[in-house]
């Protein structure tokens, strides 16, 4: 199909007056109205408004300015219908062959946060008709719905004078999934105003390929990953990669858990995260002293693990990352001595990601999400740590001081630990892991056996409660003195008494964390 008259109306105009003055140069005739006309117009491309087609004024501020037959009509028209094109002939109306629209920034608007009025403004109706018109219609008509497109289909128009039906396909499936993303978008946002809306009847879901993934867990598997749009703050979506190889499937997993981890402190911090259990995490007056101690939890598994910093990456912290073989690193920056030290490794994957503490006024999406066959299992985002209107020691002997400090460090990283989790813990530092066994005593046997000697003082942390005092009793034997877990069990008693027996100190949270 040629293409004779275009309209052209965007919010983005990246791009625009380029691709305008291309298609002038082609002999299009060129539509638009507001802002994208004045940029054409002060680019001295020629454009005729809208106005003159419709012979009706834009009203309401803006918001009824494209709504009008002579828009659409010349949009839905099948030119091989001769009723349809007699019918456009009677009313005066002209075809339209190409529709360039960007939409209202909505997902910005809000990440940035808006209130809802202000949110509502950003949501556009004209531009998200004429995208779908002209893609309902696209053996007739070309549609472009992002500035990326357009270099390709002025090449294709130079080159042969058309835009082959194919090309059009593929612009009219990009424009239903932007008008499905935006207003799935705006669905999600308009949830959080509904005090029912936690759990919505029908879960609207829109996401954007962020990138191609070598393959997924295993290479026999391909695999992508999908931003969410409008959400922001710190996390792996928003990340940005200064060195090493594309990510993987696997790092993108970890490196969320790890980062997850690392935002729940205050002091400088290092998390190591391997097949997605932490196994290494720990705090310094120093952010090397940090990682070092992290290190030193389980150096083992530290090598080809994953690491998240909650602070800025100097030159001694680089160097000490840069003396073990790693996957990727993510922190809210680094220094050009720290890169330079870590570049030694090519492969080695640096993501530097918003502090920890910046502001994030549209916040992650409360909801997690996990596919199972013919269906969605969605649940709030597990955001508790401790209340501690609800700890209740439980022995006759409480915490020390130190006990406390690190039963709570324990208990935090515990959350992030797949179940049946278990996590010693000695002066803000894991010194052992036991994670996803069958049983609570297996989980127990292998922190105290990565523990070792440092078992001895250890606080331990379950992040749910014992049924049995025998996963309690093998704690009791490898050293361990204070022990945080939720209580809620038929034999409490039994573990209690086991606790007292021994002298140690035992503290209830009443609140569990399982993490399958």
């Amino acid at each position: 199909m040629k293409v004779a008259r275009a309209l052209l109306i965007v919010w983005d105009k990246t791009g625009i007056v380029e691709f305008a003055r291309g298609l002038a140069d082609l002999g299009v005739e060129l539509l638009s109205t507001g802002g994208t006309a004045a940029a054409l117009r002060g680019a001295e491309v020629p454009v005729i408004d809208l106005v003159d087609v419709t012979r009706s004024p834009e009203i309401l501020g803006g918001r009824v300015k494209t709504l009008h037959p002579a828009i659409h009509g010349g949009l839905l028209a099948l030119r091989g219908d001769q009723a349809h094109m007699a019918e456009l002939a009677r009313h005066g109306i002209r075809p339209i062959d190409l529709v360039a629209v960007t939409l209202y920034p909505f997902e910005a608007a809000v990440a940035g946060g808006a209130d809802l009025a202000a949110a509502l403004e950003q949501i556009d109706v004209g531009g998200v008709t004429l995208l779908r018109a002209a893609a309902k219609n696209f053996g007739d008509v070309v549609v472009l719905s992002r500035p990326s497109q357009y270099g390709d289909v002025l090449d294709m128009l130079r080159r042969t004078g058309t835009v082959d039906r194919e090309t059009r396909l593929g612009l009219a499936r990009e424009a239903f999934a932007r008008t499905s993303g935006y207003d799935a978008a705006i669905a999600r946002y308009l949830d959080q105003h509904d005090a029912a809306g936690v759990f919505p009847p029908h879960l609207v879901l829109a996401f954007e390929k962020a990138q191609d993934l070598r393959y997924g867990e295993n290479p026999h598997q391909r695999g992508a990953f999908y931003r969410e749009p409008g959400v922001g703050g710190p996390s792996v979506a928003t990340a940005r990669q200064v060195a090493g190889k594309p990510l993987s499937y696997n790092n993108i997993a970890d490196l969320d858990v790890a980062l997850e981890l690392a935002r729940e402190f205050e002091e400088p911090v290092a998390v190591i995260v391997k097949h997605g259990i932490p196994c290494g995490v720990g705090t310094g007056s120093t952010l090397r002293e940090a990682y070092l101690r992290a290190r030193e939890g389980d150096p083992v598994s530290a090598f080809g693990g994953i690491v998240a910093l909650n602070r800025p990456v100097d030159r001694a912290t680089g160097e000490a990352l840069a003396e073990t073989f790693l996957e990727a690193v993510i922190a809210p920056g680094f220094d050009e001595d720290a890169l330079a030290a870590l570049r030694r490794w090519k492969s080695l994957r640096l993501m530097e990601v918003a502090a920890p503490g910046a502001a994030r006024p549209f916040p992650v999406n409360p909801l997690d999400l996990r596919r199972v066959q013919g269906g969605l299992l969605v649940q709030e985002r597990d955001a508790v740590d401790l209340a501690e209107d609800n700890l209740k020691v439980v022995t006759s002997r409480a915490p020390t001081a130190q006990e406390w400090i690190d039963l709570r460090f324990a208990w935090t990283v515990c959350r992030f630990v797949r179940s049946n989790a278990i996590v010693f813990a000695r002066d803000r530092q894991v010194v052992g892991v036991g994670a996803g066994q069958m049983n609570r005593v297996e989980s127990v046997r292998l922190a105290a056996r990565q523990a070792g000697e440092r078992a001895r003082g250890a606080a331990m942390a379950s992040e749910a409660f014992f049924p049995f005092p025998d996963g309690l009793e093998v704690a009791i034997q490898a050293g361990v003195t204070a022990v945080i877990h939720p209580g809620g069990s038929v034999r409490d008693a039994e573990v209690t008494a086991a606790a007292e027996a021994a002298g140690i100190a035992m503290v209830f949270t009443g609140i569990r964390h399982f993490r399958h």
